[in-house]
């Protein structure tokens, strides 16, 4: 089976050998680097700043198509990449050019000289220096981890934005959901509103704890607005907005939420004087991407490795709420007349609890594929395998995702349809494989 090029990112590899790619929550280092910059953090447009467990890129992929489709320029940051790191820093609408992130990132580290600072810290520094120099209406900037010891927790937000909070990092972020939840709401920033996705009742509570304590105004999803599935979309209600949507382009039920937290903040927006109407709207419902998002791999030499009428998806969650997420859409593909057997090929991080997110997935899978996950602390295959086989899932191991195709088509009869899954470094890996 041949492939794509395995990419290599001389950026991303110069970033890695001179800041440790370690985890180290807080704001010091960030806030000395800075403030020896300028401040740029404090020279940008009109911030959303988005955390949550699952949906937040997402959701910035929503509200930068929805922004961009009413004609704004827009600056995302987000993180991981999965291919390049340039995917991270999007200014104006592009993403950053190889030549200007090298400058910026000489820039930085110049400015820091001998001093400590962490891989993320660095590159986050770095895009809001791109950032600041560059015109734009507005910025959207993803959370990296938890949210209020977060490098991006120095941005003074006209929005903040919290998406659905479940378990994950629990090793910094703490074990409970409460402690999760108190983490994420640490973005919240006195008197500036806050739109709030799908919450469990206890991340709920602490959420409205900390904004009652901040004066923050709560915009919630089955509080100040709704969300109902239609037939063909949803319907948005709140107060003052009523809206019926078209479904939108990213797959799966829990898109629906996604895309429905981002008109509440569109709503937001607005009142805050920017002009994205309907139709921008329903223009940026159309058009979105966001890869590895239980994304259709149409082409490239993965796919055309495949025999006719067989189907490879792409998606990168890796914790229980997803493995429901993957498991509601897996119920739908069994719904489909000449629905198609399911089959999984998956890597983890064993920093991830493996047999959650794999147990809502092992009714609806016929056989699965364990890969490793090189350069990080990842299952075996043969350990992934056992975390899949306690949850009843028939699983054997393969040295590489190519092997496990190749394995899947020699021992399962086609068509069928492959879900990779578990990892966004597995899904990085297939998408520079595929070209």
């Amino acid at each position: 089976m041949a492939t794509g090029p395995n990419l290599i990112d001389p950026l991303l590899e110069r970033v890695m050998r001179l800041h440790p790619r370690l985890i180290d929550l807080g704001l010091d280092r960030t806030e000395r680097l800075l403030a020896a910059l300028g401040s740029p953090h404090l020279k940008l447009p009109p911030v959303v700043h988005v955390a949550g467990t699952n949906g937040k890129g997402s959701l910035v992929a929503y509200l930068r198509a929805m922004a961009e489709a009413a004609g704004y320029r827009v600056h995302v940051y987000t993180s991981p990449h999965l291919v390049r790191f340039n995917e991270r820093i999007r200014v104006a609408g592009e993403l950053i050019d190889d030549e200007a992130l090298d400058e910026i990132l000489t820039e930085c580290e110049q400015a820091n000289g001998e001093q400590p600072i962490t891989f993320f810290e660095i590159t986050t520094i770095a895009a809001f220096l791109a950032f600041s120099r560059v015109p734009a209406d507005l910025a959207v900037i993803e959370v990296g981890m938890g949210g209020r010891l977060d490098t991006t927790n120095v941005v003074q937000p006209a929005l903040s934005a919290i998406t659905p909070i479940g378990f994950d990092h629990t090793g910094f972020l703490g074990e409970s959901l409460e402690a999760i939840a108190d983490a994420k709401a640490g973005i919240l920033k006195r008197a500036v509103p806050a739109v709030i996705g799908r919450q469990r009742e206890s991340a709920a509570c602490v959420i409205a704890d900390e904004a009652a304590r901040l004066g923050v105004p709560l915009f919630r999803m089955g509080r100040e607005w709704q969300v109902v599935p239609t037939a063909d979309g949803f319907r948005y209600d709140s107060d003052l907005l009523g809206l019926d949507l078209p479904a939108p382009a990213l797959v799966g039920a829990h898109q629906i939420d996604n895309a429905a937290t981002a008109v509440a903040c569109i709503e937001r927006l607005r009142a805050a004087q920017f002009d994205i109407g309907e139709a921008a709207v329903r223009r940026g419902l159309a058009s979105v991407e966001w890869p590895a998002r239980l994304q259709r791999l149409t082409r490239g030499p993965l796919v055309e490795a495949l025999p006719p009428a067989c189907e490879l998806w792409l998606d990168g969650g890796h914790n229980e709420d997803c493995g429901i997420a993957l498991a509601r859409q897996a119920a739908d593909w069994a719904r489909e007349p000449a629905a198609l057997p399911l089959d999984l090929i998956f890597g983890m991080l064993t920093t991830k609890d493996a047999s959650g997110f794999l147990r809502p997935l092992a009714r609806h899978a016929r056989t699965a594929r364990a890969v490793p996950i090189e350069g990080h602390s990842a299952y075996t295959p043969r350990d992934a395998c056992a975390r899949a086989e306690e949850v009843g899932l028939d699983c054997q191991p393969a040295d590489d995702i190519v092997a496990a195709l190749e394995d899947l088509l020699a021992t399962q009869p086609a068509p069928m349809r492959i879900l990779i899954c578990g990892s966004l470094y597995v899904a990085g890996e297939v998408l520079a494989r595929n070209g």
